[in-house]
């Protein structure tokens, strides 16, 4: 047994980024609590962190709902000794529309999910960690959405800006709590979903072209940056978002 075993809490971790970062915080030594809509998806996820020899805690959570997000946190802090990380990647797309096109329905579904609950998501794990007296790390999902532009990602881009602007303002108020509070914001990232959204070579160029660095990134560019700042070497940074993007956001 670790003699200061560390825990992390990682949603939306069945693919992807998520996925990706569950493991590297594994491989860092810490066990760790992997959520998603549902406990089939995390499979994969849950066999390769086991492998690690590291304790993993598969947890249904719905970023919708107050008492799901509670229900989460307190079970994770129940099973894993020295729960201190909490990653916020779970989100969801914007529907591909002109902002004109854009229901309030839908408007409303994507910003529960991805500001409103990456909100929540970090109260609820702040208040825990306060209320211990504990020191802790904030990790949130950003985009280049939320600094930059683009036509058709409108309810996305604002919810993503919303989530770099949150990192600093809880970043001011829990510092002195010794919680830091970051945000990374990947560019064109190639998860499942992405690639399958690539199928067509003349987009794909066009994309790749806005990118210094010619190439697309990978969950694994994302988790190491991620687990950086999780770690000690990154114990006097907070209230920063780091851009992942191959220099899209450089021009």
């Amino acid at each position: 047994m670790e003699k200061n075993p560390r825990a992390a809490f990682v949603t939306g971790a069945s693919y992807g980024i998520g996925k990706a970062t569950a493991i590297a915080l594994a491989e860092d030594g810490f066990d760790v609590a992997i959520t998603d809509l549902s406990l089939a998806t995390l499979k994969e996820t849950q066999v390769a962190i086991a492998a690690l020899g590291k304790k993993v805690l598969p947890i249904v959570i719905d970023l919708q709902k107050q008492d799901s997000i509670d229900f989460a946190i307190s079970l994770a802090d129940q099973e894993l000794e020295g729960l201190q990380v909490l990653i916020n990647n779970a989100g969801m797309p914007s529907p591909n529309k002109k902002a004109i096109e854009i229901t309030r329905d839908e408007w409303q579904c994507v910003m529960d999910v991805n500001l409103t609950g990456t909100y929540f998501m970090s109260t609820c794990f702040g208040r825990m960690l306060i209320n211990q007296d504990r020191p802790g790390s904030i990790i949130s999902l950003g985009s280049t959405h939320g600094t930059v532009g683009f036509s058709g990602a409108s309810t996305y881009g604002i919810a993503k800006a919303g989530i770099a602007h949150m990192t600093k303002m809880l970043a001011i108020e829990w510092a002195p709590h010794q919680i830091r509070v970051n945000c990374v914001a990947p560019g064109s990232t190639m998860t499942e979903t992405r690639v399958a959204g690539l199928t067509d070579p003349a987009r794909s160029q066009m994309m790749l072209d806005r990118i210094p660095l010619r190439r697309f990134g990978l969950p694994e560019d994302v988790a190491g940056a991620i687990r950086y700042l999780a770690s000690p070497a990154a114990a006097y940074i907070t209230g920063h978002t780091l851009m992942l993007d191959g220099g899209l956001t450089a021009y």
